[in-house]
C-alpha cells in the first residue's frame, strides 16, 4: 500500500476543514450601488468617477471570511445625481428577496454618502424585516492610500451577522460608529467621521474585538409600497430664508405638486410670503408638513404671529417633528401614496 506523506494529509484535512467551516459561515448579501466607495481618480481628467464594482471592493477585505460568505448583487453604479423613487422602489425589492431567505444573515448596501441619509430613511420604512440592514459608503476614493471603503465593508458585515443587531431597523455604518436610519444626517463633507445622529447619539461602535450596541431605535415605522413609481406623488421642499418668497409654492401646486415641505427655521416659523404660500397650498388640498433647517429638535406649533409655527399648524400643516426636511419628504410621499391625505391622517403618521 502506498503511504500518503503526513504533510499532505494535514493540507487535504485543512482544505477540508476551511471548506465546512466556510459553509458553516452565515451568508451576507452585498449590495453595491456606486458612490465614492467605487470610485477612483480618472488618470486623465483627474476627477473621481466610478470605477470598481462590488466584486472588485470585496478583494480588499480578506478578512471578511472570517464572518460570513459574501454574495455581491452589483446592483447599479451610479451617483447622487440618479438616485429616483424608481431606483428606490427596485433597491428594497431587492434588499427584501435577500432577507427572505432563509439562508441569509443580513445585507449590506454601499452607496454614495451624499444622499445615503435618504436611502436609509426610505429603507427603514419600506422593507419589513428583522434582518440586519446596514449601509456604508466612502469619504476617500478608492484611490487614496487611506480608502476608508475596506473598514466601513468589513465593520458592516460584522454587524450584519450580530444577532444583537436584529430588529434595530436600517443602520448607517461609517467610522466604526452605528447610526439609526431616523436620526442619521451627513455632517461634514470630507471628513470620515461624517454620519452622527445629533440629540440621539449613536447606536453603538464596532470594536476590534467585538461589536457593541448600547442604543436602540424605538420609534420605527413601516409603510407598504403599493404605488408604480410613475404613480408616486411629486413632493417639493421649500426653504425658508431671509426674504425667502412663497410664490414658488403656488407654483409647484399649479404644476402638479401633491405635497409640501417647508424647511422652516426655529421650531416652524416662516415669513408671510411663504406663509402665503403654505395657505394656498393647503386651499388646493395639498398637504403642507413643516420642517427646520436647525439641526437637532422639533417643530411645535409655539409662535402665533403670521407665518409662525402655531399659525401654519391652525391652518393645517403637519409638524415634521424631529425629522429632517428631506426625511419629511420622503415620509410624506409614502404617506400620499398609501392613501393618507387628510391633515388628521398625516399628523398621526408624523406623530410616530
Amino acid at each position: 500500500m502506498k503511504l500518503i506523506p503526513s504533510f499532505i494529509l494535514g493540507m487535504c484535512c485543512a482544505a477540508i476543514m476551511g471548506v465546512t467551516n466556510a459553509q458553516d459561515k452565515p451568508i451576507v448579501q452585498f449590495i453595491a450601488t456606486g458612490g465614492t466607495i467605487a470610485m477612483k481618480v480618472d488618470p486623465v481628467t483627474k476627477g473621481v468617477v466610478p470605477a470598481i464594482t462590488g466584486d472588485d471592493l470585496l478583494q480588499t477585505v480578506p478578512d471578511v471570511s472570517k464572518y460570513a460568505r459574501i454574495e455581491v448583487n452589483n446592483f447599479s453604479k451610479m451617483s447622487a445625481n440618479y438616485i429616483t423613487v424608481d431606483w428606490w422602489i427596485r433597491l428594497t425589492k431587492a434588499v427584501e428577496d435577500a432577507l427572505a431567505r432563509s439562508d441569509v444573515s443580513g445585507v449590506v448596501v454601499a452607496q454614495g454618502t451624499d444622499t445615503m441619509d435618504e436611502t436609509a430613511y426610505w429603507l427603514d420604512l419600506t422593507v419589513k424585516s428583522n434582518k440586519p440592514v446596514v449601509m456604508i459608503g466612502a469619504q476617500r476614493n478608492a484611490s487614496s492610500s487611506d480608502f476608508d471603503g475596506p473598514r466601513n465593508l468589513l465593520n458592516a458585515v460584522r454587524i450584519a451577522v450580530n444577532d444583537q443587531a436584529k430588529d434595530k431597523g436600517v443602520m448607517v455604518a461609517m467610522n466604526n460608529q452605528i447610526n439609526a436610519a431616523r436620526n442619521v444626517t451627513k455632517t461634514h463633507t470630507a471628513n470620515v467621521e461624517t454620519f452622527k445622529s445629533g440629540d440621539f447619539g449613536f447606536l453603538g461602535e464596532v470594536w476590534d474585538d467585538r461589536v457593541i450596541f448600547s442604543n436602540a431605535p424605538l420609534r420605527r415605522q413601516h409603510i407598504d409600497i403599493s404605488a408604480k413609481a410613475e404613480d408616486f406623488p411629486k413632493v417639493d421642499i421649500f426653504q425658508m430664508y431671509a426674504e425667502a418668497d412663497g410664490k414658488y409654492i403656488k407654483y409647484a401646486v399649479d404644476t402638479g405638486a401633491k405635497g409640501i415641505v417647508i424647511q422652516a427655521v426655529g421650531m416652524g416659523n416662516m415669513n408671510v410670503s411663504m406663509f402665503e404660500g403654505v395657505k394656498y397650498a393647503l386651499a388646493k388640498q395639498v398637504p403642507v408638513v413643516i420642517s427646520t433647517r436647525v439641526p437637532n429638535g422639533r417643530t411645535l406649533p409655539v409662535y402665533g404671529f403670521d407665518g409662525g409655527g402655531k399659525t401654519t399648524f391652525d391652518a393645517g400643516a403637519v409638524m415634521a417633528g424631529g425629522r429632517s426636511p428631506q426625511k419629511a419628504r420622503i415620509l410624506l410621499m409614502l404617506a400620499i401614496q398609501d392613501g393618507k391625505t387628510s391633515t388628521e391622517e398625516l399628523r398621526k403618521v408624523f406623530d410616530q
